[in-house]
């Protein structure tokens, strides 16, 4: 679980980040989204401590990164998985090594055993035969697969994604919001995705936090950000003409949550 609990952040006379306090939980995916401006990346930046916070909390299982020693920082750091925004790979290292990277910097494992976990994660990522590729070789999809796997290979207990669907296609950002959700579950993670992808927002949300010029705006689910009568939150999830028809239905039929609305559906066909 990470606290979240009156962060500031400021650069120069300009307060970017004004006082937000939050929670997000293990085991469950957590999705923070905003319009550019917003202050999300500043955010996600601060719990990475990228960025050292101009005031507040941030509590890692109760550890307080803010004034933590560079030695409690850098277990922390050994803790932590980040999918960044378009993958972040390194061209010139096949996709083996590049997911053995973590395990390069943080463990003493032997190349066997290295070789070995990074066969594990590929398998779970569905990456079976192209440990010996370069990036430039695979899809846009498969790279961000490999950016997941680097990403756990070192069993994380916290899953930072930015913008982890950024430049892909409908289908493959389905199949990536898809993993990332499985694999919270299976290893009990505490993950958090900046996204502006309001796919993920409507599938994979057990929790959203809403910025807005730097303030938390609303915070809750999937299911009730449906029927939310915040007008900002409104005009930005539902930006588009289908949200738009899609909230307008489910408020209509008297549904407040996206997986009830296949059933409904079907029952009026019926």
């Amino acid at each position: 679980m990470i606290e979240v609990k009156d962060l500031r952040k400021s650069f120069d006379d300009t307060e970017v980040l004004k006082g937000i306090s939050t929670t997000f939980e293990t085991g469950k995916v957590n999705l923070v989204i905003g319009q550019s401006g917003s202050g999300k990346t500043v955010f996600l930046k601060s719990l990475l401590n990228v960025y050292e916070p101009s005031a507040g909390h941030i509590l890692f299982d109760g550890r307080d990164i803010v004034g933590m020693g560079r030695k409690e920082k850098e277990q922390l750091r050994s803790e932590i998985g980040t999918v960044f925004q378009g993958s972040a790979l390194f061209d010139s290292m096949t996709v083996q090594d590049n997911i053995m990277f973590p395990l390069d910097m943080f463990t003493n494992l032997t190349f066997t055993e290295k070789k070995k976990r990074v066969r594990e994660v590929m398998g779970r990522v569905h990456l079976e035969n192209a440990e010996k590729k370069f990036p430039s070789e695979i899809s846009g999809g498969m790279q961000k697969r490999v950016a997941i796997a680097r990403a756990i290979v070192n069993n994380p207990k916290y899953l930072f994604c930015d913008e982890p669907n950024s430049g892909l296609d409908p289908y493959t950002s389905n199949i990536i919001d898809d993993l990332i959700s499985e694999i919270t579950k299976e290893y009990n993670t505490t993950t958090i995705i900046n996204s502006h992808d309001m796919n993920s927002v409507m599938t994979i949300g057990e929790k959203i936090v809403y910025l807005r010029q730097g303030i938390k705006e609303w915070e809750g689910t999937k299911d009730i950000i449906i029927t939310s009568d915040n007008n900002h939150l409104i005009d930005f999830v539902y930006s588009s003409e289908l949200f738009k028809e899609l909230r307008e239905y489910l408020i209509k039929i008297n549904k407040t949550s996206i997986d009830n609305v296949t059933t409904k559906i079907e029952d009026e066909k019926n």
